[in-house]
């Protein structure tokens, strides 16, 4: 059964995108990811900064539209393994997850929110590639049998990386 992770940003079309994508592209089906964002803020469609860092590196972009965290949160929802949230301010204002997965925060500045097009480019690209950084060290942690307290750690330590 593959390990389910659950990435969390303000709006769900760039940072966690991003990760989504990158964890499908190096992990195979050994992880199986998802995104979303706070339900107020969420956007329309996945950002083109996002759009065009993963065809710079020919990853392929999520084909799911940007959604909130309500069905992912609920009670009876999918079983979650880890949550990995990409900004401080999102954290604070999330739920509580069904059956207490491991959480981190790995924080990465708001691409979204840049000034212009090719500045939010810049940022998009940079932020793919610290996502693979530790998105490939995530995945070399031996999860399974593992000691509770040290996975919790090793992610937590993952997210001051730079």
């Amino acid at each position: 059964m593959a390990t389910r992770i659950v990435f969390v940003s303000k709006r769900n079309s760039l940072r966690s995108v991003l990760a989504q994508a990158v964890l499908a592209h190096i992990a195979g089906d050994r992880f199986s990811a998802v995104s979303c964002g706070n339900p107020k803020h969420v956007g329309e469609s996945v950002h083109p900064a996002a759009v065009w860092a993963l065809s710079t590196v020919g990853i392929a972009v999520p084909q799911v539209p940007p959604r909130g965290w309500n069905d992912l949160a609920r009670a009876g929802g999918p079983r979650v393994d880890f949550v990995i949230t990409l900004d401080e301010a999102t954290q604070l204002l999330e739920p509580s997850w069904p059956g207490q997965p491991y959480s981190a925060l790995w924080t990465f500045p708001d691409a979204a929110a840049a000034d212009d097009a090719e500045r939010a480019a810049h940022i998009a690209l940079q932020i793919l590639y610290g996502l693979r950084r530790r998105l490939e060290l995530f995945t070399s942690l031996p999860l399974q049998g593992a000691d509770p307290a040290a996975i919790r750690s090793d992610i937590r330590d993952l997210g001051y990386m730079g």
